[in-house]
């Protein structure tokens, strides 16, 4: 607690005095979506506009928790991952399950309680089912990312409770370039893993207002460095004294497991990417469809056994996905309708976990469609809003001596709307979703272990805002949103071993419905040279599906049917009450100015705290965070350093670990030699300055696997 009153009270402070002692707000309104010559330009302008949703807005008008990374800030932060990328947000952490497969975290919520897509859509891969499993989406070739939270993200799925990650790239073309053509190029070099990466993208005008696409990425990287030992003190001591008893023979060296430290084995990968696109791109209309291919081959991180007789494993995943996606936004003309959206990908999904031998041991395939459709009215008086229809349907099977999933189908349909009223310094808001899930499973003949079984679930959801000016640049927020969940395949089916996260996992087929009360409070502050935007919130479940360590007969129990023997720690899937509550801020002040230069101080914080069943602790929840960076802006020269400091966690699950605190310090420097095109720039970092021995406790491998170490980055970005 001491934590939330500690984050709370420091925004605060820092807020407010500053929002009443700013001047007016002089800055140039939010401008429009841009053109291809404005993007060329600046970024600034463009990177206010919030584009995920069914109504485009400004940040500042957004009733809920909105992050928005792109230009300099994106070029800087670029890490192979999605994850990683996207870690050094408020109220954002990562799964940190190595550097190639790292998903985000919002609010403590992960897996199935937080959709990625791309553009709209999602990643349509097997990413929410483990930690292990990457998330098919390349940040390379990312314009921008958009990170909401709150309320309005239901109208993406009951499933998005945590909040939505849209990954937004240009493979759809939305405009024809003004000269006829755009390149836009990336080039990364970082010390860490070695890591080696390019990305391009480019766009021609073919005529008749007809624009085609092009772009490809290559990744390639060894195995990570790391600030000290890759087992905490606790974790090597057991390797220690196992060493020192009596071993089998096919025990591995724990000694040497002891030892280990300066590199973090089995964590190199390799990654390519290609992609084309065909959009028709009007004044009243854009529409085209892309190709995309991914393919990649990583490791993930060792779990060591530290006791005679564990089984330790070093699997790599062989990943492929072919997808195909189509775009269509038509105006109408005013009247009743502005505009008519649809948005639809189709992929085709598979990844090989490999064996040491590198024989396939298990096979993960996957595939999927998701379709969307979306009515957007005129604006009348103030009062404009969406409403449209959601489908997906995905087909899953695990092959394998280590399925713990049954073959399976998942199909869901919605219907929303959202409805937004402006009436000046008063704005108000109000969404409502209701969904049909169907999940069926349809095991192997012989294997005992699943139910050939069929579930159906109706789910309605809603939300509900208020937002008020209460001075110029000044807005104070409301929310509240009732939410239904249907269970997951994996919450519902699961029964085998998990070779990723070294558990047996138990499913249970007659869950019901996650429901949940939420309440949110915002204030943005955006005045010239001060901005902050902050909120508080607070959700409590019912029903709410947790995943709890219970003793290895109950899976046994589970298993002896098909004869399997259960040699790994148990975890049941179960329902019972959760709350979860937290504050996340982030502002920036302008401290001075110095000639054409700007010095700019920002910081951010967040702490989320998570109970179920009663005050349990619901595991692998982020610990309280501070971060803070001295930034000093010119039209040619961005420099930075900055700290971030994660506090302990010591408040966890029976069977967690404490995880330590750390202080990570960074600095960079992005240089941009001509200022009217900030596109092209060199940008020098380095990160974990002092090597620290860093770990998230999100992380099922914390104990095993830390955060990299020093890594020392080079980017060159060029556009034109």
């Amino acid at each position: 607690m001491r934590h939330f009153f500690l984050l709370s009270a420091a925004t605060l402070a820092l807020a407010l005095p500053a929002a009443a002692q700013a001047a007016p707000d002089d800055t140039p309104a939010a401008s429009p979506t841009p053109t291809a010559s404005d993007e060329d330009q600046s970024q600034d302008h463009s990177s206010e506009i919030v584009v995920t949703g069914v109504l485009q807005q400004s940040e500042k008008d957004v009733l809920s928790g909105t992050s928005l990374v792109s230009g300099e800030a994106l070029t800087r932060d670029l890490r192979p991952s999605i994850g990683e990328t996207l870690a050094r947000q408020p109220g954002v952490s990562a799964t940190s399950f190595g550097p190639s497969a790292s998903r985000p975290i919002l609010r403590g919520f992960q897996g199935e309680r937080v959709r990625v897509l791309t553009d709209g859509i999602g990643a349509i891969d097997v990413s929410s089912t483990s930690a292990d499993h990457a998330v098919i989406i390349d940040p390379l070739l990312a314009e921008r990312v958009e990170v909401l939270r709150g309320p309005a993200v239901l109208l993406f799925g009951s499933s998005a409770i945590g909040g939505v990650v849209n990954v937004i790239d240009t493979r759809i073309p939305r405009r024809v370039p003004e000269n006829g053509y755009r390149l836009d190029a990336i080039a990364t070099y970082g010390s860490a893993s070695n890591e080696r990466s390019f990305g391009a993208a480019g766009d021609a005008a073919i005529g008749g207002n007809f624009v085609a696409h092009v772009d490809g990425s290559y990744l390639k990287t060894e195995d990570l460095r790391i600030g000290g030992y890759a087992l905490t003190p606790a974790a090597r001591a057991q390797a220690a004294a196992a060493a020192a008893g009596p071993t089998l023979p096919d025990d591995p060296d724990f000694a040497a497991t002891a030892a280990l430290k300066g590199t973090l084995p089995n964590t190199a990968a390799e990654t390519w990417t290609a992609g084309v696109g065909l959009a028709y791109a009007s004044d009243n209309a854009n529409i085209g469809v892309s190709y995309s291919h991914y393919d990649s081959l990583y490791g993930v991180p060792i779990r060591y056994a530290l006791a005679s007789g564990e089984e330790q494993e070093a699997p790599r995943l062989d990943v492929l996905q072919n997808r195909f996606d189509i775009r269509a936004d038509v105006s109408t003309g005013g009247g009743l309708l502005d505009k008519v959206r649809f948005r639809g990908g189709y992929a085709n999904y598979r990844h090989f976990e490999l064996e040491d031998t590198g024989a396939i041991g298990t096979a993960f395939y996957n595939k999927g469609y998701e379709g969307r459709l979306e009515f957007v009215q005129a604006n009348r008086g103030g009062w404009q809003g969406a409403s449209g229809v959601q489908y997906f349907h995905r087909d899953f099977d695990v092959v394998g001596s280590e399925a713990f999933l049954p073959r399976s189908t998942s199909s869901q349909v919605g219907i929303f709307t959202l409805q937004q009223v402006d009436l000046g310094k008063l704005r108000a808001e109000g969404g409502l979703r209701y969904e049909r899930s169907t999940l069926t499973s349809r095991p192997d003949a012989g294997d005992l272990r699943f139910p050939a079984t069929s579930r159906s679930f109706d789910a309605i959801s809603g939300s509900a805002g208020l937002s008020l000016e209460l001075a110029e640049g000044v807005r104070i927020g409301a929310n509240v949103s009732r939410t239904e969940r249907a269970p997951s395949a994996d919450e519902l089916f699961a029964n085998g071993g998990h070779a990723g996260t070294q558990a047996w996992e138990l499913g249970n087929p007659d869950f019901g419905l996650e429901q949940s009360w939420g309440l949110e409070t915002t204030l943005h502050v955006h005045k010239d040279g001060f901005s902050f935007d902050g909120s508080a919130y607070y959700d409590w479940f019912s029903g709410y599906i947790s995943e709890d360590q219970v003793a290895q007969s109950v899976c046994q129990a589970a298993a002896a049917p098909s004869g399997r023997t259960v040699d790994l720690p148990c975890f049941r899937f179960s329902q019972t009450d959760a709350r979860y509550y937290g504050v996340e801020g982030d502002m920036s002040v302008r401290l001075a100015t110095i000639g054409s230069a700007t010095l700019n101080f920002d910081l951010l914080g967040d702490y989320v705290h998570a109970s179920a069943n009663g005050n349990n602790p619901v595991p692998r929840i982020p610990p309280a965070r501070l971060l803070g960076g001295f930034e000093l802006q010119s039209d040619t020269v961005t420099g930075r350093i900055e700290a971030e400091h994660v506090f302990e966690q010591n408040r966890i699950a029976p069977f967690e670990t404490p995880t330590a605190d750390y202080t990570l310090v960074n600095a960079s420097v992005a240089i941009r030699p001509f200022a009217n095109n900030r596109k092209l720039s060199l940008t020098l970092s380095a990160n974990n300055i002092f090597d620290v021995d860093a770990r998230r406790h999100s992380s099922f491998l914390k104990d095993f696997a830390p955060l990299a170490g020093r890594d020392l980055r080079a980017t060159v970005r060029l556009g034109f």
